[in-house]
């Protein structure tokens, strides 16, 4: 099966556009090294994956005859648990990173919003 095929098929990528951008631009490895996404992949091929933050180290182990849903999907592959510990303490970085941040208004001014920042303005105009 196409390299590209699998990432798709594997719930990797959401289509296999991204997944041959993905593989194009360098971060995908089959066996240690830049590839093509027509490259053949087989049960026990090594794949190393960079998603934004996340990397993935899995071997192949299944070669799927069309893409099937996510729960199934994770058995066509054994992720390496070093691999699974360095990506869950990034997205808890991640996590922890979001939550300290500070919160933005979102969309444009409510009527209380509205009234409050003319009371400040005009409190300061009149000083």
């Amino acid at each position: 099966m196409r390299l590209d095929k699998w990432l798709w098929a594997a719930r990797f990528f959401k289509t296999r556009k991204l997944a041959c951008e993905a593989i194009n631009g360098g971060k995908v490895h089959l066996h240690g090294q830049r590839t093509k996404p027509g490259r053949e992949v087989k049960p026990g091929s090594l794949l190393r994956i960079h998603k934004g933050a996340l990397e993935w180290n899995i071997e192949v182990v299944v070669i799927p005859k069309q893409r099937r849903p996510a729960s199934e999907a994770k058995t066509f592959y054994v992720e390496e648990a070093e691999s699974v510990s360095r990506r869950e303490a990034v997205i808890e970085q991640q996590r922890l990173l979001r939550a300290a941040a500070p919160s933005r208004p979102t969309g444009r001014p409510g009527k209380r919003d509205r009234r409050l920042i003319h009371r400040f303005k005009n409190k300061h105009a009149e000083s």
